[in-house]
């Protein structure tokens, strides 16, 4: 048997990503993890130019996802704004400063889970 993907996560990470482009976020990545992970199906990760819009970009998907019925189980590095993930179960969200992403390098660590295309 063969893993698949949620169709729930898959709808909230496209719902996510089109709330944190309002915001600004740049670089936006959708790796597809739970073929090689139990953690999510899908990480999104995106990147704020500061705290303050790390913060933005972060208050922003709660509040909207909130309203959408969707409520993260956990939230962390808020305070700091350097790197913040919004858990949500089948999508694990994270926010960066650009420093932080460059130094923890997501996109690096989980290079093997697959890419997902958001052009269309």
């Amino acid at each position: 048997m063969t893993w698949e993907p949620d169709r729930g996560s898959r709808h909230l990470a496209l719902k996510a990503i089109k709330l944190a482009t309002e915001k600004k976020a740049q670089d936006m990545r959708l790796l597809e993890v739970g073929k090689t992970t139990i953690i999510a199906d899908y990480f999104l990760i995106g990147t704020g130019a500061t705290a303050v819009q790390v913060h933005a970009i972060c208050d922003h998907l709660t509040e909207n996802l909130k309203k959408a019925g969707y409520h993260a189980s956990r939230i962390e590095g808020y305070r700091e704004g350097w790197w913040v993930v919004l858990d949500y179960g089948g999508l694990v969200i994270h926010i960066f400063q650009p420093e932080a992403r460059d130094f923890y390098d997501l996109d690096r660590l989980w290079s093997e889970a697959p890419r997902v295309n958001l052009e269309n």
